[in-house]
């Protein structure tokens, strides 16, 4: 990363943490643009520059690359493993801080509708980086259909993992969550097969048979 990329991430991040403060202490509806931009002293146009809307003040990251990167250097597998894999082990990066500021993050996307409404769309993006780093950038359509499925899927999962995870206070392992989640959708993995839980014939109706674990890293 060249010394103007690392300036324009400090200052991004300098904005978001602004923001998402902002944001959170006195209420999204209620916070400008012009209110963060004075906050970390730097004009509107400034912030505008970095963010182009007030949702991606919240929304912004640099996950998907990350991601999909992660996904690309799996060994081969079902693909609901390899991109499972991928989505614990990009949870797991990170320090206590960055930690801290996703909760906040999060907790705003959970909150206010127009973020809930925009963070379907950077799951759409993310799903476009694995299908990029799996399928290359000309895919046979029934390849991409079937690599955009299951990383839906896997997102769709991993999504309600996050939500758990801010709700409930940081209670538990965001990766582990994430493993729980994805457990419940595809359960046990075996090389070129896919196990799913089946409803016990002796159970009453509604009852499952507990998820079958997800394999182990």
């Amino acid at each position: 990363m060249s010394l103007r990329d690392r300036q324009r991430a400090e200052t991004r991040l300098v904005l978001q943490t602004h923001a998402v403060r902002l944001f959170t202490d006195v209420g999204y509806d209620a916070t400008t643009v012009a209110d963060v931009a004075a906050a970390a002293g730097v004009s509107a146009m400034t912030v505008y520059r970095h963010f182009p809307t007030k949702e991606d003040l919240v929304l912004y990251d640099e996950y998907d690359p990350v991601t999909a990167s992660a996904v690309a250097a799996q060994p081969a597998g079902p693909l609901p493993l390899r991109i499972g894999r991928a989505l614990e082990s990009t949870a797991a990066l990170g320090s206590s801080s960055e930690k801290a500021f996703l909760l906040a993050r999060l907790r705003l996307m959970i909150s206010v509708p127009a973020l809930r409404a925009r963070h379907l769309d950077s799951q759409y993006a993310t799903a476009d980086a694995i299908v990029a780093a799996l399928c290359g950038a000309s895919p046979a359509p029934e390849e991409e259909f079937r690599v955009r499925a299951t990383a839906m899927a896997c997102l769709g999962a991993a999504h309600v993992a996050l939500i758990r995870w801010a709700e409930t206070d940081e209670e538990g392992n965001l990766a582990g969550l994430i493993r729980q989640a994805l457990t419940s959708v595809f359960g046990s993995q075996q090389p070129g097969s896919l196990a799913v839980p089946t409803l016990k014939e002796e159970s009453p109706p509604g009852a499952c048979e507990p998820p079958l674990p997800w394999n182990r890293l």
